[in-house]
């Protein structure tokens, strides 16, 4: 099982991007997806999840600017990027839980990333 992230690049700060994430190779239904940065020496941090009921939870700091949506039909996990900032700045990586039982959830192994590179 993989995820493949891609869509990223190079925007002027108030740009916007929109990252897909698929994935691909799995034989079970998918939970919860998301998004994840990691910056040049920082830490990686949650960017935001979406439920398999569509319901979508953001970190403070990009509440209002980025949207999350998931395809099903796809397996597929989409962040729109808008009014996009310098500290934006970062690899995003995309994750999902597969439902392999009544109570066992398995997460899918990180892929790749992309970069995101907010500049002038």
């Amino acid at each position: 099982v993989q995820l493949q992230a891609s869509g990223g690049g190079l925007v002027q700060p108030g740009g916007s991007l929109r990252l897909s994430c698929a994935v691909s190779g799995s034989r079970f239904i998918l939970a919860t997806m998301g998004w994840h940065r990691q910056a040049p020496g920082k830490q990686r941090e949650r960017v935001a999840t979406i439920a398999r009921g569509g319901i979508a939870d953001y970190a403070d700091s990009v509440k209002g600017r980025f949207t999350i949506s998931r395809d099903d039909a796809k397996n597929t996990v989409y962040l729109l990027m808008n009014s996009l900032r310098p500290e934006d700045t970062a690899v995003y990586y995309c994750s999902a839980d597969e439902i392999r039982g009544p109570t066992y959830y398995s997460s899918v192994p990180w892929g790749q990333g992309t970069q995101v590179t907010v500049s002038s």
